[in-house]
């Protein structure tokens, strides 16, 4: 027997080792983690006299400067390279001792199952099997039962509409929320009334939390996956869904399977501590559970539904099988840092991903909890990213062995990075959540400032200006807030700021030198958007350039030109600038009529079409003063010229004025009053016959061969 053992024994060091020696490339990449390290021995023998003296030694001040010195000179690249390979040996070593540990655990679990249900025994004899089984049951079924008596006195909501249509709650995203959601809460209060009113006994009580916790997270883990499915597959306005309702049950159902089986698994690991189970035992086990979920990651990649006209890839599946496999591989050397990149690398990306898809459903759907809320809607978006990879950054840490009071409190190398590196990942993804939230209320008021829904001129011009200041705003606020995230990442990290200001302030003087136009355009860009100069939508002009308004930039404005071309025009080109968009316009006609005309005539026909432009419901909202004849302008050589005027909106007096020319031509012809037009008299009296005896002398000096022409 003795032999078999030895022999199982062997086999078993043999196929971990194998295993021990597939995840051995990876070493040099994990040099920072911290594998669990092995069980050091119950008690530490006494040192010897000299070893006591040679302590007391060290602790003398001038060994301690000695040493101090010592440990600040630089190492040789000797000592480095000796450093590096000893760092390996290390994590190598410790691989293989926990590697050791788990074999040697496997062979001990029986006796230490043994050894368990004697403490079961002794436990619960003083109640008895029947009690603890019935406060067992209890807490299995409590929360089941109280949630089914919720379900059958509160039904399930329905949301009626308008128009009396009756909308089930799978298609309200608030309802949605309140039937899922509630219901676990009562689930987990009701698991927890037999956890804290039953007299467990200690070792029992531990073993009930764990496994109430376990209920408790398989619960909810149900709970929002079925949330999450219903969420993602609301139909969009188009009557479209974002993912299949099939596909979302499936994986909805995997990674639930997946939660629950791992949920109860750390319940049976939990359970083990207090039964007296060895750190190798519970990882033997965890080990052995762990194939559990490698072969539902596996079904879920073998069996994933495919696009209609798509096949299934059998080189991806092929991978993340092979994948899957070797991190759990990681996972039994204790190689923690390749392991949770690999897990991050997975599972990361998809969960920001669903809560996205999530955050976008509630937004979009017609009823939903967060239709037209743009400002909660990127709140709820960017926090929820936050909080996942903020969470994870933390986790990351704890299973490398970073605890926070460490990190916080920690002046080590490792302790520094960790801390930083966290910090930093803080810092971004509340400065993103600014820039969102930032951007999010100037675009929600940019869509409310539109030039053309404003009712009164007071209103169109205070949105004109919101229109051309807040995108500049906007530009402005995003170079901040990357800037100072920037500076304060790095200043977690323990890099130097001042030096980075102080050499930022001279590269800024250098660059204004050597780029004085750019920054003249910058700065005339301010003085003109201070001045009210101009706005979006207005039209201009300066020196040869004119056109619209459409943007502007930091350093230029685009003018397109009623022709159409678009002219971008630094600001410190533009000069003196000509606004044809504010306030009022005086527009003048011109008009030459005949000597005879009875001006007095021509003064009521013009009264009359300005009349008649007023009563225009087209014409009258943009006429401030009508068209009127102002009087004679001048005598002219050939008529007299009398001017017109009429003010009206700028922009507007094109239109009106083609048609009160078109309006006086009319009016002038019926009433008989003629423009006057320049005319050319020849008199041909006296010379008359002088010209044709000229012409019949140069046709009778022609030459006989030549035609006249025709």
């Amino acid at each position: 027997m003795m032999g078999l053992a030895i022999g199982a024994r062997g086999i078993l060091h043999l196929l971990i080792s194998i295993t021990f020696v597939l995840a051995l490339a990876g070493a040099a990449i994990a040099q920072t983690a911290n594998p669990p390290s092995a069980p050091s021995s119950a008690t530490a023998a006494q040192p010897p006299a000299e070893v006591r003296q040679m302590l007391e030694l060290m602790q003398t001040p001038q060994v301690k400067e000695w040493m101090a010195t010592q440990m600040k000179a630089a190492p040789t690249s000797t000592q480095a390279e000796t450093a590096e390979v000893s760092a390996l040996s290390e994590l190598v070593g410790q691989a293989r001792r926990h590697v050791e540990m788990v074999s040697d655990a496997a062979l001990a679990i029986p006796d230490e199952v043994a050894s368990a249900s004697d403490i079961v025994e002794r436990e619960v004899a003083p109640s008895g099997w029947v009690l603890i089984t019935t406060e067992v049951v209890m807490l299995f079924l409590a929360g089941a039962l109280v949630e089914l008596l919720f379900r059958i006195v509160v039904p399930k909501p329905q949301i009626r509409q308008s128009d009396d249509e009756v909308m089930t709650v799978a298609h309200h995203a608030t309802a949605n929320l309140f039937y899922r959601i509630v219901p676990a809460v009562v689930f987990a209060v009701a698991t927890l009334v037999p956890l804290l009113a039953f007299n467990w006994p200690p070792i029992t009580r531990s073993m009930a939390i764990a496994i109430a916790i376990a209920l408790i997270v398989a619960r909810f883990a149900v709970a929002s996956g079925r949330l999450l499915v219903a969420l993602v597959t609301l139909p969009r306005a188009d009557g479209e869904r974002q993912i299949s309702r099939a596909k979302a049950l499936f994986w909805f159902r995997r990674c639930a399977l997946f939660l629950i089986y791992f949920a109860f698994g750390w319940a049976a690991i939990q359970v083990m501590v207090p039964l007296g189970f060895s750190d190798g035992a519970r990882y033997f086990v965890a080990y052995i559970l762990g194939l559990g979920l490698f072969a539902i990651a596996v079904e879920a990649v073998w069996s994933r539904p495919v696009e209609e006209g798509e096949h299934r890839s059998l080189t991806l599946s092929w991978a993340l099988t092979i994948y899957f496999g070797l991190l759990w591989v990681l996972w039994v050397t204790g190689f923690n840092l390749l392991l949770w990149i690999g897990i991050y690398a997975v599972l990361l990306p998809r969960a920001l991903a669903v809560a996205t898809l999530a955050v976008r459903s509630l937004h979009r759907a017609e009823a939903g909890l967060l239709a037209k809320r743009t400002i909660a809607t990127v709140l709820l978006d960017r926090g929820v990213r936050a909080l996942i990879i903020t969470a994870a950054a933390f986790w990351f840490g704890r299973m490398l062995g970073l605890a926070a009071d460490r990190m916080a409190a920690g002046e080590m190398m490792v302790d520094r990075i960790a801390r930083g590196a966290i910090g930093g990942i803080v810092i971004l993804l509340a400065a993103d959540l600014l820039w969102h939230l930032a951007r999010a209320y100037i675009n929600g008021k940019l869509d409310e400032a539109r030039v053309d829904g404003a009712a009164t001129d007071e209103e169109k011009a205070r949105r004109a200006r919101l229109q051309t200041l807040l995108p500049i705003f906007r530009n402005i606020l995003a170079v901040i807030i990357a800037v100072i995230a920037v500076l304060m990442v790095l200043s977690g990290l323990g890099v130097q700021i001042a030096p980075l200001i102080a050499g930022a302030g001279v590269v800024g003087v250098a660059v204004g030198f050597g780029a004085q136009t750019i920054v003249k355009d910058v700065i005339s860009g301010m003085f003109y958007l201070w001045d009210d100069a101009f706005r979006v939508g207005e039209y201009i002009e300066s020196g040869s350039h004119k056109g619209v308004v459409e943007a502007f930039s930091l350093r230029s404005v685009k003018l397109r030109h009623h022709r159409g071309p678009l002219t971008t025009v630094p600001f410190g080109e533009l000069g003196a600038v000509k606004n044809l968009n504010r306030d009022w316009t005086i527009d003048k006609i011109t008009l030459n009529v005949t000597y005879d005309t009875d001006l007095v005539k021509a003064k009521k026909v013009i009264k009359q079409i300005g009349q008649q432009l007023l009563d225009n419901p087209d014409y009258s909202p943009h006429i401030i003063e009508t068209l009127k004849m102002k009087g004679v302008e001048q005598f002219g050589e050939f008529a007299i010229v009398i001017r017109l005027a009429m003010m009206t909106k700028p922009g507007e007096q094109f239109v009106i004025r083609r048609n009160a020319l078109a309006m006086i031509r009319n009016a002038f012809k019926e009433n008989g009053i003629e423009f006057a037009v320049p005319t050319v008299q020849v008199s041909s009296e006296g010379h008359e016959a002088d010209a044709r005896a000229a012409a019949a002398s140069r046709l009778s000096q022609r030459p006989s061969s030549e035609e006249p022409a025709v």
